[in-house]
């Protein structure tokens, strides 16, 4: 299963900003308490980082990437003003490929998430097992509702601060700079978290992972490294693809609302009209390949509001970015200032017009 990128390590990036909230729910006791099981089964199994870095059971390779987790988390610390937590002080070897499985959903005459309400976070639109066939038992009822759905694998997720986030198997996969970023991402989730504001957590945590990884690498390999020069194209390909999804996004939105009475042979010709534009006006563009493959997965309402949810208007991040020179420090205290904002969204817009008067 892909997760909004195509290339198979830079999936990793882009995680599930809580899992833990899900165990707290009363909604469902059985999904309580599979829940609540499969977190402390995951916590059982921690050994410490120097406990995993003398076992013989795991690779030199993965061995070097335990040590990078550790300078990269320390990074976020100390360099970035992220939250100091004790979070990835403790190891996990996954018998699986991801840390969960997460389904969203949505109708399919409008983009909007289906969403699920719990404790503390407030409205999510995914939910998140730890069992992959539950996962898939949960899609198949939300199919049977008429709903479009989406169901991926995730890698990584944060437990926002009840417990102390393991570093898990499953986040070693694929290259140093993508483990780099769910460290960076993840810390952010820790560091500022607004309940059910699920699309501006994600995007912040989305838009200072990238900083904060093409940073990382500029300390520590130079600004002639080939890696900071990979990350710096894979960034700019990201802002290529924001824009591209921010517009059609908006367009979809308003062909829905103006077609009250529509086939679903005209909606799948909308989404074949998005991919195209996307294959002529925006791949040309790319200096990677991390989205070549959009123009061939099969779309619907969900998988587009998971674009959303991730991608969408991170202009606004960077223009306030901007506007305070750069200073990653000073960009999430004022990010940090809409945390009892019930729109964030709005707040982040306001604050960048009250900065330009400055």
């Amino acid at each position: 299963m892909d997760f909004l990128k195509f290339k198979q390590p830079q999936i990793l990036k882009f995680s599930c900003a809580v899992f833990f909230a899900f165990t707290l729910s009363g909604c469902h006791l059985g999904y309580l308490f599979k829940s609540a099981g499969g977190e402390l089964d995951i916590l059982s199994r921690r050994v410490s980082i120097d406990e995993a870095l003398q076992d013989k059971k795991i690779s030199e390779e993965d061995k070097r990437k335990i040590r990078l987790s550790q300078e990269a988390h320390k990074f976020a610390e100390t360099q970035m003003g992220l939250v100091s937590t004790k979070n990835y002080t403790s190891y996990v070897a996954l018998d699986r490929p991801y840390a969960s499985y997460v389904v969203s959903a949505a109708p399919k005459w409008e983009l909007k998430n289906y969403t699920w309400r719990f404790p503390f976070v407030g409205e999510v639109p995914y939910k998140g097992y730890f069992n992959e066939n539950e996962a898939k038992e949960e899609e198949k009822s939300l199919q049977d509702l008429k709903l479009d759905t989406y169901l991926r694998g995730v890698s990584a997720f944060s437990t926002l601060g009840w417990f102390r986030d393991p570093l898990l198997s499953s986040m070693l996969k694929g290259e140093d700079h993508d483990l780099v970023n769910t460290i960076i991402h993840e810390t952010v989730h820790a560091t500022l978290y607004i309940k059910s504001s699920a699309d501006f957590n994600e995007r912040l945590a989305v838009f200072i992972g990238n900083f904060g990884t093409e940073k990382f690498y500029l300390q520590r390999e130079g600004e002639n490294s080939a890696t900071v020069k990979k990350i710096h194209q894979e960034n700019e390909d990201e802002k290529t693809f924001s824009n591209f999804i921010t517009q059609q996004v908006h367009e979809l939105e308003a062909w829905y609302q103006a077609h009250p009475e529509k086939s679903e042979e005209e909606r799948e010709k909308k989404f074949l009209d998005i991919q195209q534009i996307f294959k002529t006006q925006f791949l040309p563009k790319m200096q990677t390949q991390n989205y070549s493959h959009f123009a061939d997965i099969k779309l619907n309402n969900a998988r587009l509001l998971l674009y959303k949810t991730y991608m969408a208007d991170l202009s606004d991040f960077q223009k306030l970015f901007d506007l305070v020179h750069g200073d990653i420090h000073l960009f999430l205290e004022k990010c940090k200032s809409l945390q009892a904002d019930p729109k964030p969204e709005e707040g982040l817009r306001k604050l960048i017009e009250s900065q330009k008067s400055l």
